[in-house]
């Protein structure tokens, strides 16, 4: 990209070189036009001068005006119209001159930048036009160009969306295969009456309902997944405690928590912090956070939720001091279907979907999250405006758009 841009920059300094044709063309254009100005001149003359022969008030009138010129300025150079005539003539002329040849030479730019243009358009999408001109065809080729940059962003764009869909349905149908083949298989053992006993039967039809059950959670997870990624979802806006909540959910998962040997505390140098948000969500991304800390966070013995305010944004951080996530992974956890866990094996994890689901409901917040991990925490820092800078439309119905009624 370096090098692409350098040459980039090279370009744009360029002037348009005209070719030997060209010159030529504008030669001819510069010959032909001066044959015509002189024949006009010639033509002006000697309609001139027959007017004033035909015209003695005129001739007089002329007489008087070059004899009162020479007396006042005390030169002859009035009494000899051509003295006078000639030089008019002659500005004339080189402004016309110039003129033309400016204008065939600005065609000869556009011709210059209409090639460029088609070259581009063959598919050549990291070429510039790379004349520096001035003018209006100046501004031409930076809107030009502006114009191919963000077309081809738009490219790169479509690109990634289309590998996302891949990857999409790639790990879409790796998720749902794997259970979907077991339940095929013990189911196909009922059916072919392939069960010693109803001890064998039970199982296998427990085994299918489990698996079963995963499957309904990776499309209960993507369907909200789809939906809170949409930019025009509609979120449900109201004033709660945000200590209050964190307080509740804590609460909640405090007997989930006694089994795994996890405490779980609450932080928090303010007694209330009011704030706009969607509890709903909200509750959903802290539920996320604190599956995470249990399927992922080995060993651990303490989950801290930390909240404060600073300035306009409310700051949540949720820390468990479990094993360490590798550095490598930190960028990728908020990735869709990424797990640590490579194996992508349901009995230790999840749908992958977690994460991704508490960032875009974070981002629908206006706020924004991101993970830091080292030997002694690993951490989840949430911002969130204290105030919502959600317009009013996209509060309503988000019950209806986002768990519909079936």
């Amino acid at each position: 990209m370096q090098n692409k841009s350098k040459q980039r920059s090279v370009e744009k300094k360029k002037r348009i070189t005209l070719t030997s044709k060209e010159i030529s063309e504008l030669l001819a254009e510069g010959i032909v036009t001066i044959i015509l100005l002189l024949l006009i001149n010639v033509a002006v003359l000697v309609v001139l001068t027959s007017i004033i022969k035909n015209s003695p008030s005129l001739e007089n009138a002329i007489w008087d005006s070059k004899n009162i010129f020479a007396r006042r300025l005390d030169s002859d150079f009035f009494w000899n119209g051509r003295n006078f005539i000639l030089p008019l003539f002659l500005l004339i002329d080189a402004g016309v001159l110039y003129w033309r040849l400016i204008r065939r030479y600005r065609q000869m730019q556009l011709r210059h930048i209409i090639s460029e243009l088609h070259y581009i358009a063959n598919g050549n999408y990291d070429h510039r036009i790379p004349f520096e001109l001035s003018g209006d065809l100046s501004r031409v080729v930076s809107s030009i160009n502006g114009l191919v940059d963000s077309t081809v962003a738009a490219i790169e764009d479509e690109r990634k969306i289309e590998k996302s869909k891949d990857e999409l349905i790639t790990n879409v149908s790796h998720d749902i295969r794997t259970p979907l083949t077991s339940i095929i298989g013990y189911l196909g053992l009922i059916e072919d009456g392939q069960y010693q006993s109803k001890e064998d039967l039970l199982k296998y039809t427990h085994t299918a309902f489990v698996k079963a059950k995963q499957m309904k959670s990776l499309v209960d997870d993507l369907f909200e997944y789809t939906k809170v990624r949409q930019p025009s979802v509609p979120i449900n806006i109201t004033s709660f405690d945000m200590i209050q909540l964190v307080e509740q959910l804590a609460a909640d998962f405090e007997l989930e928590a006694k089994k795994k040997n996890i405490t779980i505390e609450v932080s928090s140098p303010k007694e209330q912090l009011i704030m706009d948000g969607d509890t709903e969500k909200i509750v959903r991304v802290f539920n996320n956070l604190f599956t995470n800390a249990f399927k992922y966070g080995k060993d651990a013995t303490k989950i801290v939720i930390e909240v404060d305010q600073v300035g306009t944004e409310a700051i949540i951080i949720v820390k468990n001091n479990g094993a360490m996530i590798p550095k490598q992974a930190l960028d990728s956890l908020f990735d869709r279907f990424y797990r640590v866990e490579e194996s992508r094996n349901q009995a230790t994890g999840g749908t992958g979907l977690g994460l991704a689901i508490t960032q875009s409901i974070v981002a629908l917040h206006g706020g924004y999250i991101y993970a830091k991990s080292n030997a002694k925490w690993t951490s989840f820092i949430i911002h969130l405006p204290v105030k919502s800078n959600i317009s009013p439309t996209a509060r309503n119905n988000a019950d209806d758009y986002l768990y519909p009624k079936n």
